[in-house]
């Protein structure tokens, strides 16, 4: 089997603005913007893929339309480490993290969910099984940067069911808010993005020790310096996660090696895909390390990280990026219900995408 075909898609979905309009990157955020990757073989099997979107899916739909898809055209979707570890080198002077690894990570995505169709079992399964139905999520609130805002925010996710909570703000006061709306029964987390020096994110958890947050994710800038998040990690008192911004297995590697979190990040559609995310995760166990993957994504990179968390077989979290999108891809089949979401059981990935959707909303 060949593949003869793969096209780049970029979807635009309007969201539900709750509160003050939301911003990324310093833009408005007023849709989600999502990064597919359709590859078709000479067998008639079609796989799915996704990389990281938001403000930079244009950038990386550029990448894979310039610089990956010319070099899968005629290539054995069976010889997943070979063909990504081949692309890997021959476009590694283009971007080691960034828009380059985001298009590969959809491509090894898209070879993966091939696969499990050719096998015609669950991904699940060919990573080694799982007996589990259903996986723990928790809402990913989009920053607001006021208080109440923050609070009637939590107040929703908790009344969709919710019982872990994670928050994006960089001021006291939202936080404060959100504990007190949500009490300390709940585990609470705070991703603040990487906007301190290692000393002023020391002295914003000793601000926030009454807090008990479950972890701080991301504190210092930049995001590389491993040595300084560990110095936040050994005396700031709050756990620490982080790898979302990690592009190799080796990054994680020297995460650990410098004690620098308690819980690993790797993101699916950034890191490599599938095949760098179970790197990743057997690193993490050797070290003692949590994994938690960090996914706010709607599309198969969702899928590829809950078939990865359910045959890990430890409670690794699911995050679920608490908006209301126009549309889904998936209609209500992973939608969280009651703080948990189902594992797909199809084959493959286990769900394919809603292809009027992709018309509709397409760029």
């Amino acid at each position: 089997m060949l593949i003869t075909s793969a096209q780049a898609i970029l979807l635009q979905i309007p969201i539900e603005q709750r509160g003050p309009q939301p911003a990324l990157y310093g833009r408005p955020w007023k849709t989600l913007d999502t990064l597919l990757l359709r590859i078709e073989t000479d067998g008639g099997i079609i796989g799915w893929g996704e990389g990281f979107g938001f403000h930079g899916a244009q950038a990386a739909h550029s990448a894979l339309e310039s610089l990956v898809i010319p070099n899968l055209i005629g290539r054995d979707p069976s010889q997943i480490v070979p063909l990504m570890n081949d692309l890997q080198r021959r476009l590694h002077l283009y971007g080691r993290t960034g828009p380059v690894a985001c298009a590969l990570s959809a491509v090894d995505i898209a070879l993966w969910d091939i696969n499990g169709k050719m096998a015609g079992m669950p991904l699940f399964r060919m990573l080694g099984g799982s007996t589990r139905t259903h996986l723990p999520a928790y809402a990913s609130l989009l920053r607001t940067g006021d208080a109440a805002t923050a609070s009637r925010a939590v107040e929703a996710a908790l009344k969709r069911g919710f019982r872990s909570l994670k928050l994006h703000e960089v001021e006291l006061d939202p936080v404060h808010a959100a504990r007190d709306t949500a009490g300390y029964d709940v585990p609470l987390m705070l991703d603040v993005d990487c906007p301190w020096s290692p000393g002023d994110a020391i002295e914003m958890c000793r601000r926030m020790g009454d807090l008990e947050l479950y972890w701080l994710e991301e504190p210092v800038w930049p995001p590389e310096n491993y040595d300084g998040i560990a110095d936040v990690r050994s005396n700031g008192g709050i756990p620490i996660a982080a790898g979302e911004n990690a592009g190799s297995a080796m990054d994680f590697k020297h995460l650990v090696t410098a004690e620098a979190i308690d819980f690993a990040q790797p993101s699916v559609g950034k890191v490599g895909g599938i095949t760098e995310l179970r790197k990743v995760v057997a690193l993490a166990s050797a070290y003692n390390v949590t994994v938690h993957p960090h996914s706010p994504y709607l599309g198969p990179a969702l899928l590829a990280t809950l078939h990865v968390n359910a045959a890990a077989g430890e409670d690794m979290l699911v995050e679920h990026l608490f908006v209301e999108p126009e549309a889904t891809l998936y209609g209500a089949a992973v939608r969280p219900f009651n703080g948990s979401v189902a594992v797909p059981q199809g084959p493959g990935l286990g769900l394919e995408p809603d292809l009027a959707v992709i018309e509709k909303y397409r760029r």
